[in-house]
């Protein structure tokens, strides 16, 4: 029986080129094709209930300023600490919430997406996660 161990230090040097045609050159050996127990995976055994669709959970936020409140620059600061805003972007971002709504952040995780209403709230703004 072949090193296993050896085998598997060989394997991990292929580049991702020859990988896949390692992949290649197996599955024209052997008969099989690699996207085949996916397929099977996907179908679900035999005679089982039709399944349930799944909703998707949401995975991408937006961060928006609906209320300054009485400490903009307050605001201000911690606008630019969540965001890549220099001063001047990010006080245009603070004032354009005193006429309606602004987007601070957008398509962010939902951790991102608290730690930044917590920071900016804490500065007395009203924030929503959209």
């Amino acid at each position: 029986m072949a090193d296993l161990a050896k085998l598997v230090d060989e394997l991990s040097q292929l580049t991702l080129l020859e990988a896949a045609e390692l992949t290649k050159m197996l599955e024209e050996k052997w008969g099989v094709s690699a996207a085949a127990p996916v397929a099977v995976m996907a179908a679900g055994p035999a005679g089982a209930a039709a399944p349930v669709e799944e909703v998707e959970e949401k995975t991408e936020f937006d961060v928006v300023l609906t209320e300054i409140g009485p400490k903009k620059i307050e605001v201000i600061k911690a606008v630019r600490s969540v965001t890549t805003l220099g001063l001047k972007e990010a006080k245009e971002a603070v004032e354009a919430a005193a006429g309606g709504q602004s987007v601070i952040l957008e398509a962010v995780s939902k951790e991102l997406a608290a730690d930044a209403k917590a920071k900016i709230e804490e500065a007395g703004a009203v924030v929503l996660v959209k």
